[in-house]
C-alpha cells in the first residue's frame, strides 16, 4: 500500500511537472495570445487528454524552410520573363493588395489571363478529365482527398491512360486526409507508372509530429498551359452530396495564362518538400486567346512553415479596402479576431458585409463553434446566411466589382495557421459578377438569421457553442 501510494505521487509531480513545463513553452513562444490561451486553457481542463492534443497538435514548424533560397530561385526564374507590371486601371487599394503579396512572400502578379469559375463538381470533373485527356507532356495533381469511389476511379483511369501514352504524371494527396482509402488505390496508380506520393505520411514513430499538418491544396498543372485550383477535392460527394446531403456547393477554377505558373511553383515546392528531386517543367507563360475580359491573378501560398500568415493578412487588407460589398462563403467561419473586427468595423462602416455558411456541414464539431461567432457579427450589421440547400463547401470572398479569393483556404484558425493552403486572388469585373450571380442564387436557399430569433436559441446550444469557442484556435 504504501509503494502504491509512493508511485501515485511520483507519477501526479512528474505529471505537473510536465504540465507545467509545457504552459511554460506555450507562453515563450510568444504564439497569438487567443491560442496560447485556449492550449493552456485544454490542459488544466483535461489534464491528461490535454497533454495527448498537445503533443500531436500544439507544437509548431514556423519559420521551416519548405525548400532551399537557391532551388527556389531556379524556380522562380522563369517566372521572371512574366510583365508583371500592374494596369494603369487598378485602384490604389489593388495595387496595396498586391504589394502586400509581394512583401510576404514574393508573390508575383500576372496579368491577361483567362478564367472559367466552375460552381458545381459534374462540370469542374468534366473539364478536368477532358484536359487530362488531351495532355501531352505531364500532368501534375495535388488534392487533399482522392477517394476510392467512381470519380476516383475516373481519375485514376484517366491517369493510367495518360501514363502508359508516354506521359509524366505526378501526384501528391494528403495521407491524413485519405487516411480511409486503402492503399492499393494508390498502388495500382504507382504500378502503372504514375509517380504518386502522400504529403507527410502519418506513421509511427513521427506520426505525432506529422497528423497537425494537413495539405489542403487542391490544384493541377497540365502541360504547363492550364491549371486548376479551388475547394473541391476528389470524391463522389463533391458530385452528388453524398450521403448526408441533397447536394453540394464548391467553387473551383480553371485558368489559362501565366498564371499558371505560380500554380506550377506551388507544386513544384511541396514535391521538392517531400523529397523529391526539384521539378523544372516548361510553362507557358505566353498569353493565351481571350475570349472576354482578362484577369489579373495574385497566388498566395500559406502554412505552418510561413513566416506570416499570408492568406489571411491579403483578405484583412482587401476587406479594410471595401466601400461597397464583402460577400463571403466559408463551410466553417471561426475567424481569428483581426478578422472578425476587420468584417465588424467594414459593417459599421456601412458596407454591405455578408456571410454565408453552410445551416449543417460535415462537421457537427466546427458547425456549433461557427455558431458561436454569429451573435457578434449580427451585432455589427453583419448578414449571416444559413445554406439549406446542401453542403456548402466553397471558400470564396468578393470584394466590391473587381476583386475575388477563391482556393482551398477556409474562414478558421486551421486554415491559416496549421493547414498548407492555396488562394488566388483575382482581379476582374466578369469572374467578380460571376461569383456574385452565384452568391445571390445561393441565398435564394439560406435561411437569414435575425436577432431575436438567433437569440432564443436553446440554453444548452448556446453552452455547448460557448465550449467550443474556447478550443476553435485549436480545431
Amino acid at each position: 500500500m504504501f509503494i502504491f501510494s509512493w508511485v501515485y505521487w511520483l507519477f501526479v509531480i512528474a505529471y505537473g511537472i510536465t504540465v507545467i513545463s509545457i504552459v511554460g513553452v506555450i507562453v515563450s513562444e510568444n504564439r497569438n495570445p487567443l491560442k496560447s490561451l485556449a492550449w493552456i486553457t485544454v490542459l488544466l481542463l483535461f489534464p491528461i487528454g490535454g497533454l495527448i492534443l498537445y503533443i500531436f497538435f500544439g507544437r509548431s514548424i514556423k519559420n521551416t524552410h519548405m525548400i532551399s533560397r537557391r532551388n527556389k530561385k531556379k524556380l522562380r526564374q522563369r517566372q521572371t520573363l512574366v510583365d508583371s507590371r500592374i494596369p494603369d486601371d487598378f485602384s490604389p487599394e489593388m495595387r496595396q493588395m498586391i504589394e502586400l503579396g509581394r512583401s510576404l512572400s514574393g508573390a508575383m502578379f500576372f496579368p491577361d489571363n483567362e478564367v472559367e469559375v466552375y460552381h458545381h463538381g459534374a462540370d469542374k470533373f468534366d473539364a478536368l478529365l477532358l484536359d487530362i485527356a488531351r495532355a501531352k507532356e505531364y500532368i501534375h495533381l495535388q488534392y487533399y482527398i482522392i477517394e476510392d469511389d467512381i470519380i476516383g476511379h475516373r481519375l485514376r483511369d484517366a491517369l493510367v491512360e495518360r501514363s502508359r501514352a508516354g506521359v509524366t504524371v505526378r501526384v501528391i494527396y494528403d495521407d491524413f486526409g485519405c487516411w480511409g482509402v486503402k492503399r492499393r488505390f494508390y498502388e495500382e496508380m504507382r504500378a502503372e507508372g504514375i509517380d504518386i506520393h502522400p504529403f507527410f505520411k502519418v506513421a509511427f514513430p513521427p506520426f505525432a509530429t506529422r497528423i497537425n499538418w494537413r495539405n489542403h491544396r487542391k490544384l493541377a498543372v497540365i502541360d504547363g498551359r492550364i491549371g486548376y485550383l479551388g475547394g473541391m477535392n476528389v470524391a463522389d460527394r463533391y458530385i452528388d452530396g453524398g450521403k448526408n446531403f441533397r447536394s453540394w456547393r464548391d467553387t473551383h477554377m480553371r485558368i489559362t495564362g501565366p498564371a499558371v505558373a505560380a500554380i506550377q511553383y506551388s507544386f513544384a515546392v511541396d514535391w521538392s518538400f517531400m523529397g523529391q528531386p526539384l521539378l523544372q517543367n516548361h510553362v507557358d507563360l505566353s498569353i493565351p486567346p481571350l475570349h472576354g475580359e482578362t484577369a489579373g491573378i495574385q497566388m498566395l501560398r500559406c502554412g505552418p512553415t510561413n513566416e506570416w500568415s499570408d492568406i489571411s493578412l491579403c483578405m484583412l487588407k482587401a476587406i479594410g479596402s471595401a466601400k461597397k460589398r464583402v460577400y463571403i462563403q466559408t463551410p466553417y467561419f471561426l475567424p481569428p479576431e483581426a478578422m472578425l473586427n476587420a468584417l465588424q468595423a467594414a459593417a459599421l462602416a456601412r458596407v454591405d458585409v455578408r456571410v454565408m455558411m453552410p445551416l449543417k456541414s460535415d462537421s457537427v464539431t466546427l458547425t456549433y463553434a461557427s455558431y458561436s461567432y454569429i451573435m457578434e457579427c449580427l451585432r455589427a450589421g453583419i448578414k449571416i446566411y444559413l445554406f439549406e440547400a446542401g453542403m456548402l463547401h466553397s471558400k470564396t470572398m468578393i470584394i466590391d466589382d473587381r476583386i475575388s479569393a477563391i482556393g482551398s483556404a477556409n474562414i478558421d484558425f486551421r486554415s491559416f495557421e496549421h493547414n498548407f493552403e492555396d488562394t488566388m486572388f483575382v482581379y476582374s469585373y466578369e469572374v467578380n459578377a460571376d461569383l456574385r450571380r452565384q452568391f445571390m442564387e445561393d441565398q435564394q436557399g439560406c435561411l437569414r438569421v435575425r436577432p431575436s430569433q438567433w437569440r432564443r436559441r436553446p440554453i444548452m446550444q448556446k453552452a455547448g457553442e460557448s465550449i467550443l469557442r474556447l478550443l476553435s484556435p485549436v480545431l
